[in-house]
């Protein structure tokens, strides 16, 4: 018997449960085992889901960074094969969250691997921003040595004009504000930023302007979960 692997995605915002899809909850029952990126949040969240589930019944992993040993225990769960579940903090595990490394290994050994669908704040801010969703590219965190986040800016400016493409980016949340000035300050005043806030929580903010536009705006995104998006 061949083992599966379930890519369980978690939503994006606490209070917003209602856009996980209800299979969800049927791939979690056919678990036994659990690789999670933070197990008392992934605790939480499958006990929001349904608080009957005995959370305790699951063999239970935490991935961190899949250092060796537990990159060699799943592999074990995977000879046995046992029915699996990745769980990241946020949206969809291998994507932009951690869970690669293991799905790796997963498709190396011939493993089942599903993924389920659920909410991805880069797929979801793209949709929403009016830039280009035929070419884009996700480039993770920017650097944070001010002079290099400037240079790697102006970098993606250009390429963006170049390609015509959207390029998205995060930042660590108490540092959202200056990304925004370090936008503002480095691009070309018809270059258009989207910044998306809390997606899918009730006090959303998706918005795109233009740098010059932008510069008569006033938003606070202090410790929020946001995305940016940029398009010369």
């Amino acid at each position: 018997m061949s083992a599966q692997v379930y890519l369980i995605p978690t939503f994006l915002h606490e209070e917003a449960l209602h856009v996980l899809p209800a299979y969800l909850l049927d791939a979690i029952k056919k678990c036994n085992v659990l690789f999670v990126e933070n197990e008392r949040s992934a605790r939480r969240y499958i006990k929001q889901l349904k608080k009957e589930i005995v959370i305790d019944d699951y063999k239970w992993f935490t991935i961190g960074k899949a250092e060796q040993e537990v990159v060699q225990a799943f592999r074990t769960c995977l000879k046995e094969g046992q029915t699996i579940g990745i769980i990241s903090e946020a949206g969809c595990p291998g994507v932009a969250d951690p869970g690669q490394l293991l799905v790796g290994v997963a498709q190396e050994t011939g493993a089942t691997v599903a993924p389920l669908v659920g909410p991805s704040s880069i797929l979801l801010a793209l949709m929403a921003s009016g830039m280009n969703g035929q070419q884009f590219a996700f480039n993770g965190y920017l650097p944070i040595d001010n002079q290099q986040r400037i240079k790697t800016v102006k970098e993606l400016e250009v390429e963006s004009n170049k390609k015509n493409s959207t390029q998205i980016f995060i930042e660590t949340p108490y540092r959202n504000n200056q990304m925004l000035e370090t936008l503002l300050k480095a691009c070309q005043p018809a270059t258009q930023i989207c910044v998306a806030v809390n997606i899918t929580g009730p006090d959303e903010v998706i918005k795109t302007l233009t740098v010059q536009q932008w510069k008569q705006q006033t938003i606070e995104l202090h410790k929020k979960p946001a995305i940016f998006l940029l398009k010369a």
